[in-house]
């Protein structure tokens, strides 16, 4: 009796909706990091958003911030905007602002 309840168990997957959703953790992220250049130097990364309009959201936030910027094709991450600086927070509160994205979709990384 005991062996066939382990057997049952075994055939249960709990993560089959989560794979039908379209992944663990299905809830798209929006990726916001820092990455150091050459002494104060710092350029911020946004990476997640989909890539439509990708270069009007740029140019909106290269206005907003008064900073340069541009869009890099990264082999594993697809399109990524890169800003000269450190913006991570302005960045999350324009996005938000803008409807672009939710406040909990925001994931920000740094030091």
């Amino acid at each position: 009796m005991i062996g066939s309840e382990i057997e049952i168990a075994n055939h249960f997957d709990p993560f089959t909706e989560a794979k039908e959703l379209g992944g663990v953790g299905a809830k798209e992220y929006i990726h916001i990091r820092i990455q150091q250049r050459n002494g104060k130097k710092k350029l911020t990364t946004v990476q997640g958003l989909k890539e439509l309009g990708l270069e009007k959201i740029l140019k909106d936030l290269k206005k907003e911030l008064c900073c340069n910027g541009n869009v890099v094709q990264d082999k594993e991450h697809g399109k990524i905007i890169q800003l000269q600086g450190d913006h991570r927070k302005n960045v999350s509160q324009l996005l938000v602002q803008a409807g672009l994205v939710m406040k909990d979709q925001i994931k920000i990384h740094g030091f």
